[in-house]
């Protein structure tokens, strides 16, 4: 866990906030009046991934960007449930404490699922989607729009997918991943992080440090299995049930797409994106990886931007 007051030479300014409302302390970011923006990071990053885009939002918007439970500055709590309803119920908790509606959804990665998971339970918080090399993860559940021809490829047929199954087979994949605050950068670069210029000493300090022992590792070895091993499956199904897939439908989305990602396949994440949101615009950038606000972080603060005065 990252001391609260942390600011890794300033580059990450900004006033630390805590929620003790699910048993541990959740941190968060709190930056800015007007209409609401929640930033959802994902593996194995925490809202430093953000902090490019706070200052410039904030200016015109409410910003908040929470750490999950086992990230950044949030807790890690031993003996605790790390399971994505886990994360999806926190942050519920989370906008109910703060009393947040009309939301708009900044999201990489898992922080695609999570806000697709949530906004089926609660629609009527949710105004629209700003989604960046991720994806909600209904698609398949779309009947009005037929299967492409073919079909994309499947989410854990990805390099990094694949590496999760082969070492969780070989059993070497929670050692491996229980020393990540030793090799932080190489494991982002198995999912394509790209722009090696932003790496500086604090850089790599800001995203090794949430994981300096094994026991604050927890999070970042069970998110990846959520996925590889089908354990979301269940609450993805619960959460169709709920009917309120129409709903979730109906918000303005816009997809920009990182073309260099080797974590998501970039054909399934648009593939799923059009379906969900036929009229919705994507736009591909060809030169950025899976962390994409790393790679452009302008042009995406820009593309917000638009996007939220264009809906």
């Amino acid at each position: 866990m990252i001391p609260a007051n942390e600011t890794f030479n300033g580059t990450f300014p900004f006033k630390p906030n805590f929620f003790e409302g699910q048993n541990f302390k959740m941190h968060y970011v709190d930056e800015g009046e007007g209409d609401i923006i929640i930033c959802l990071h994902g593996q194995p990053t925490w809202g430093y991934l953000y902090r490019n885009f706070i200052p410039p939002l904030s200016k015109n918007y409410r910003v908040i960007v929470p750490d999950h439970k086992g990230y950044g500055k949030s807790e890690t709590p031993q003996n605790s449930e790390y399971s994505f309803q886990n994360h999806v119920e926190n942050l519920a908790a989370l906008i109910e404490h703060l009393n947040l509606k009309d939301i708009t959804f900044v999201i990489q990665d898992w922080g695609g699922p999570i806000a697709g998971a949530y906004t089926l339970r609660y629609p009527d918080r949710v105004k629209r989607f700003c989604m960046m090399n991720t994806m909600l993860g209904y698609g398949t559940a779309v009947r009005d729009i037929p299967p492409s021809d073919p079909p994309p490829p499947s989410l854990v047929s990805s390099s990094w997918f694949q590496w999760v199954l082969k070492t969780h087979k070989n059993g070497t994949y929670r050692d491996i991943m229980s020393n990540l605050g030793d090799h932080v950068l190489s494991n982002m670069k198995k999912l394509y992080f790209h722009n090696s210029a932003a790496v500086t000493p604090d850089w790599i300090r800001a995203y090794s440090m949430p994981f300096e022992t094994p026991d604050e590792t927890i999070a970042a070895i069970e998110f990846p299995l959520d996925a590889a091993t089908g354990r979301i499956r269940d609450y993805i199904i619960e959460g169709i049930k709920t009917g309120n897939l129409e709903k979730m439908r109906s918000k303005p989305a816009m997809l920009a797409e990182g073309m260099l990602d080797q974590a998501m396949p970039p054909s399934l994440v648009m593939d799923d994106f059009k379906r969900l949101f036929p009229n919705g615009p994507i736009v591909k950038l060809e030169n950025a990886g899976h962390f994409c606000q790393e790679d452009e972080p302008e042009t995406l603060v820009a593309l917000i931007e638009l996007f939220m005065q264009m809906t």
